[in-house]
């Protein structure tokens, strides 16, 4: 069974590198602190927590008190705080699952844990390269400095954080490992 994932419309591509225009989408979200790795652990295990029945249900009854919802791909971490200028690493994070598709924010279970929060986003266009492998501070940051030059080059603003997305488990052979840099853009 395929594991849904946040729906857009590529606009342009050239080679690792895309920009896409994403839906509105309902995400869980939660701040931890720590570094890039423990802070993804951390933030993972609360909205996972979330998602799997730590919730109280819309509507449920005393025999139903929560819901089980669908593991969405990908898991994104975003720095917050002291990240400006493109640096992927700090000492807050930001960690964030997609909703699945079928929810509204009338209908989504209510969050147990107040350190989980539930937020609409808008659409929004981002520029993103796709890469594989392990995605650890090092390399997160190399790819991240790639995508704003190659924004750069192509005369594009960069007028978000950047945020790392994985979409693997971690049990996940590196090669086959799907992550990916985005960063918001400006509609030409």
């Amino acid at each position: 069974m395929a594991i849904e994932e946040p729906a857009f419309e590529k606009l342009e591509a050239a080679e690792n590198i895309e920009i896409r225009q994403y839906r509105p989408v309902i995400v869980a979200e939660t701040f931890v602190d720590g570094d890039m790795s423990s802070a993804s652990n951390k933030g993972f295990r609360l909205i996972a927590d979330y998602i799997f029945g730590n919730n109280l249900s819309r509507g449920g009854t005393p025999d139903k008190p929560s819901e089980k919802i669908a593991m969405t791909a990908p898991v994104n971490v975003e720095p917050q705080g002291d990240s400006v200028g493109g640096v992927m690493h700090g000492k807050r994070w930001r960690v964030q699952f997609t909703m699945p598709g079928g929810y509204s924010m009338a209908t989504l279970p209510k969050p147990q844990n107040p350190a989980v929060t539930l937020r609409e986003l808008p659409g929004k266009r981002y520029a993103v390269l796709v890469f594989s492998g392990f995605s650890g501070e090092e390399k997160v940051q190399q790819k991240t400095d790639e995508l704003l030059l190659w924004l750069k080059a192509k005369n594009k603003t960069a007028f978000s954080t950047p945020q790392l997305a994985r979409y693997n488990p971690p049990w996940t052979l590196p090669f086959l490992r799907r992550n990916e840099i985005l960063v918001e853009v400006a509609a030409p």
